[in-house]
């Protein structure tokens, strides 16, 4: 499949009247490229607690759009067949009269015929199968090989929710569960991502799992990864939403009654976590902890003992750090 890539360099403050403007020419999944700081609910939203500094931002955004072209040399946009001579007049055309209203920066389009690209599935060569201790981590894509069938298999396609397991933070995580998992265990994840952690704690043997998130794309994740690793769909129920702000998520998930709530998240967010958390928890309850840069560690202790927890244990792996609690 041949693509035909528009390139337009911008402003950055204009790239979301540009992209409205050209949706409604037929032009659709925008490319943003920028140096625009993630903002708060990005980084609530990912694993790392400290990105690495990034280039200062220059204002200027390149906004590209992929019209597929078909084995004639001709493109359809909205359903109807048209030429890359006329789609770029088209834009172009948009562009100038976007000018006249707002600065737009320079508005050069630079038009480009990509190689043959499966957008859904390229990602895939990034991520191979891995070990976690005993524990094999292999997406559907690839065969285990004959000296690994005596290992815990963990089959996980992480999609467009976060989570695989290459992580330290999730590794820290993974080792703590198995310490306190039992037969009886009700688990909650925060942050569950593709369900990694909730999905191995049921393989350990868990009873039941419930996971939050914020993001809408973990629910069709953690579905796909519950069947491919042969998940009772009842044993794992999805929840969407911020358990930290949000009282009808804490009323749906409910109160004392998991053995052991597990956050993979920033050390900012379990912050204000965990004097809510607490109240999920059981008596005897454990609340594992990670995504925690060394030098926030004694931050996230210091939350946890002002929650009224008794640290049991912080384990590092890396620069990464995970606190253990108990609810007395």
């Amino acid at each position: 499949m041949k693509w035909v890539k528009f390139r337009i360099k911008t402003v950055t403050e204009a790239e979301d009247i540009i992209i409205s403007t050209l949706y409604d020419l037929g032009l659709e999944g925008a490319q943003i490229e920028d140096k625009v700081p993630l903002t708060a609910m990005e980084k609530e939203q990912m694993f790392v607690d400290i990105l690495p500094d990034g280039p200062e931002d220059d204002g200027i955004a390149y906004l590209s759009f992929f019209v597929e072209e078909k084995e004639d040399g001709s493109l359809e946009v909205a359903g109807e067949k048209t030429t890359t001579e006329a789609v770029l007049a088209d834009v172009k055309r948009e562009l100038e009269d976007l000018r006249q209203f707002m600065d737009i920066g320079e508005a050069s389009v630079v038009v480009d015929e990509t190689e043959d690209i499966d957008w859904i599935n390229n990602w895939k060569q990034y991520f191979h199968q891995f070990y976690i201790d005993d524990i094999l981590v292999i997406p559907s894509w690839e065969n285990i090989k004959p000296e690994d069938t005596d290992k815990v298999v963990l089959h996980i396609d992480p999609g467009t929710a976060f989570g695989t397991g290459m992580h330290e933070t999730t590794q820290l995580c993974i080792r703590q569960l198995r310490k306190f998992i039992t037969p009886e265990t009700e688990l909650l994840d925060v942050g569950t991502g593709s369900g990694i952690l909730a999905i191995l704690s049921l393989m350990f043997g868990a009873k039941h799992a419930v996971g939050t998130d914020l993001d809408i794309c973990a629910v069709e994740a953690v579905a796909q990864n519950c069947e491919v690793n042969g998940i009772d769909p009842a044993q794992f129920d999805m929840m969407i939403g911020n358990i930290i702000t949000d009282k009808e998520v804490q009323d749906k998930v409910g109160y004392e009654c998991y053995d052991i709530v597990v956050a993979n998240i920033l050390a900012d967010v379990l912050v204000p976590l965990t004097p809510v958390i607490v109240h999920q928890l059981k008596k005897g309850g454990i609340y594992i902890t990670s995504g925690i840069i060394d030098d926030k560690e004694q931050t996230v202790v210091e939350a946890v003992k002002a929650a009224g927890l008794e640290v049991l244990e912080v384990t590092y792996q890396g620069e990464w750090v995970s606190v253990t609690a108990r609810k007395n």
